[in-house]
């Protein structure tokens, strides 16, 4: 059993910032990539930032310069710091993990529940 538990989410105005976190928890052997993606009402859900077990980091162009994503390999948990919002930014956040559960087993994608961003003044 695996578990994808995100928190940081919240209301901020135009220009805030907001940092969100998300913890990984249960029967993992390892944690591949992990990331961030989000779903705004009437659109598809689409890539934010997701980084590698190593570091290796990309974003969204939306997002460039503005957000960024780290990971503690130690607690199972990734974060997005986000900076200069935009309303645009208004979304559901998901946590996605790319893991296995043991040695022998294909790693596969997790999700967490979501996190509501709202940004408006």
């Amino acid at each position: 059993q695996v578990q994808l538990v995100e928190s940081g989410g919240g209301l901020v105005q135009p220009g805030g910032s907001l940092r969100l976190s998300c913890a990984a928890s249960g029967s993992i052997f390892s944690i591949n990539t992990m990331g961030w993606y989000r779903q705004a009402p009437g659109k598809q859900r689409e890539l934010v930032a997701r980084i590698t077990s190593s570091g290796s980091t990309n974003y969204a162009d939306s997002v460039k310069g503005r957000f960024t994503i780290s990971r503690d390999n130690a607690k199972n948990t990734v974060y997005l710091q986000m900076s200069s919002l935009k309303p645009e930014d208004t979304a559901v956040y998901y946590c996605n993990a790319d893991l296995r559960t043991r040695q022998w087993i294909r790693s596969r994608d997790y999700w967490g529940q979501g996190t509501q961003v709202t940004v408006s003044s």
